[in-house]
């Protein structure tokens, strides 16, 4: 029970250091969803660890389409979703059913904070020490339900199981001057929506705002158009006006 198989999508990496937390010294591989994943199963009895954001009180649906390759025989699961202070709405339900049909058992899980990847200053930080110490005691408390030896029973989450609509993404990421055309921003996008024969564009039809482009920029040449930055700001000025707290379901 010590080497667990974890699944992440973190384009941005406040996902990918909560996943970190949570597995300690008992991670083992790590599944990149931000990259195609080939079909695979789990091996028998092992852990394993979904971790991934949520957009607009959902998952992003390619995170999904690439953790359905991975199959399972009755493998207990951890399902963990990550969000920057608004709410997760559906999305923690959402991933307990993918892996649920993936043929897993989900006996943990949890709803942790991250800085939004749109508006930085919400959440700005998280998660923090605090958070990351939670992450760690969930993790061992996990550890301790598998090491019983006794029959996990799956854990029940909230959620509306019609789930909400997946949100539209009506911008993407713009280019400026700065650009040097290096494609760094082309062969890290997770959806392919960065041509790498001409990095300093975005195919909208694939971009889901996931703003790894942005951070990963290291010329810091791409960016959403300052009136949008500020009609995110503006719509979600009220999730930052109280810190929530991780929640765990174990």
């Amino acid at each position: 029970m010590n080497n667990w198989v974890s699944a992440v999508f973190s384009p941005t990496g406040g996902t990918s250091r909560i996943a970190t937390a949570i597995a300690g010294i008992r991670m083992g591989e790590r599944i990149d969803l931000t990259t195609p994943v080939a079909p695979r199963q789990l091996a028998p009895g092992t852990p394993f660890l979904a971790v991934l954001p949520v957009f607009g009180g959902r998952l992003p649906a390619i995170a999904v389409q690439r953790l359905k390759a991975i199959s399972a025989a009755g493998n207990p699961a951890i399902a963990v979703v990550v969000y920057g202070n608004r709410a997760y709405d559906d999305a923690l339900l959402e991933l307990k059913d993918v892996l649920t049909s993936c043929g897993c058992r989900v006996i943990a899980a949890a709803a942790f904070i991250a800085e939004h990847s749109i508006v930085r200053s919400i959440a700005a930080g998280r998660p923090n020490a605090e958070d990351l110490e939670t992450c760690i005691r969930f993790g061992a408390g996990i550890a301790l339900k598998l090491d019983s030896g006794m029959e996990c029973e799956t854990v029940s989450v909230p959620g509306n199981p019609d789930y909400r609509p997946l949100p539209q993404i009506p911008v993407t990421p713009v280019v400026t001057d700065a650009c040097g055309g290096c494609g760094m921003c082309a062969r890290k996008c997770p959806t392919g929506a960065i041509p790498s024969a001409n990095p300093r564009t975005t195919e909208a039809s694939r971009c889901i705002l996931c703003m790894r482009c942005v951070a990963l920029c290291p010329r810091k040449a791409r960016l959403l158009p300052p009136p949008v930055q500020e009609a995110f700001r503006t719509r979600l000025a009220a999730a930052a006006s109280e810190p929530r707290q991780p929640e765990l379901y174990l």
